[in-house]
């Protein structure tokens, strides 16, 4: 039970951040363009871990087996994923990007099947079709072009390649702290993209990004969406089955669309409420349904 809430709270969290994290990046993104942005973020997130692990005294070895692990998850998630997503978000509509982005739990359930043999439970079926049914409530679909197929397949990437990555996860080896394969599956992003970027920084307006709101900005990118968010997503996973935990990743958009609301006056009516309301009745189902996984667990240790 106590590692069903830990976890629980983990992701919550985790998907809270990057709910927030689209009202920060419709204000940097003007002046730092989204490649440079995500190459930035990365940058200042790996900055923030290392002093964290030199603080917490992390031993940083890996043995070979783990490194394939640490290497897929920072190629699949932290560099494809990310990359199709800002992609995607550009050559579509926000709505369409909700939308394709909720069957990221789903694509978790599919893929914790395949590799990590966890049971597709009626319960988990109901709460992924609740959930989605939620976020379409709340994102409406009245004013989603269909003409932007480029953009949708793009995000269909992004999701199918964040599930796997976070299936992936799980297959770590517990002994490795999440702190130390954060670390080095953004360093590995940092190297995959560096090539397509280094270039493109020096056409930056320096002067722009001394902005107060431009540079708090990138820091909270770096060191609150990315470092800590995703040191967040990896021990909730950690500590959830990944088929259940995929379920937090509907946070995202209620926090998102609260915040449009409350920093940018975007508005919201009775349907965001009501999408809301079904998306919490999902996550409680999930998580009534680990309570006597997790106690098992327990049991045999």
């Amino acid at each position: 039970m106590k590692n069903t809430l830990l976890g629980s709270l983990y992701l919550s969290l985790a998907a809270s951040i990057w709910g927030g994290m689209y009202v920060v990046v419709k204000v940097v993104v003007g002046i730092v363009p989204p490649l440079e942005l995500v190459w930035l973020r990365y940058v200042i997130a790996l900055v923030a871990l290392l002093m964290i692990g030199a603080i917490t005294k992390q031993s940083w070895y890996v043995a070979k087996r783990g490194w394939l692990l640490i290497v897929m998850i920072g190629f699949i998630g932290n560099t494809i994923s990310i990359v199709t997503q800002e992609a995607g978000t550009m050559l579509s509509s926000a709505q369409m990007g909700a939308i394709i982005t909720s069957t990221t739990p789903a694509f978790m359930v599919l893929f914790a099947r395949m590799i990590l043999k966890e049971k597709i439970t009626a319960r988990k079926a109901i709460s992924i079709v609740l959930a989605t049914i939620g976020v379409c409530v709340i994102v409406g679909t009245s004013q989603i072009d269909p003409s932007n197929q480029l953009g949708g397949l793009s995000l269909i990437i992004a999701a199918l390649t964040w599930s796997l990555m976070s299936v992936l996860v799980k297959r770590v080896p517990g002994q490795y702290s999440q702190i130390v394969v954060t670390s080095y599956s953004i360093l590995v992003a940092i190297i995959l993209l560096t090539p397509f970027t280094l270039e493109r920084l020096t056409k930056l307006d320096f002067q722009a990004i001394m902005h107060p709101s431009i540079w708090g900005g990138l820091l909270y990118l770096g060191v609150i969406s990315t470092a800590c968010g995703f040191l967040l997503w990896n021990r909730g996973l950690q500590k959830l089955n990944a088929s259940s935990g995929g379920l937090f990743f509907f946070f995202q958009p209620i926090v998102g669309t609260f915040l449009g609301w409350l920093l940018l006056g975007e508005q919201i009516g009775l349907s965001f409420w009501m999408g809301t309301a079904l998306i919490f009745i999902g996550v409680l189902l999930v998580i009534r349904e680990d309570k006597p996984q997790k106690k098992t667990i327990t049991v045999v240790k």
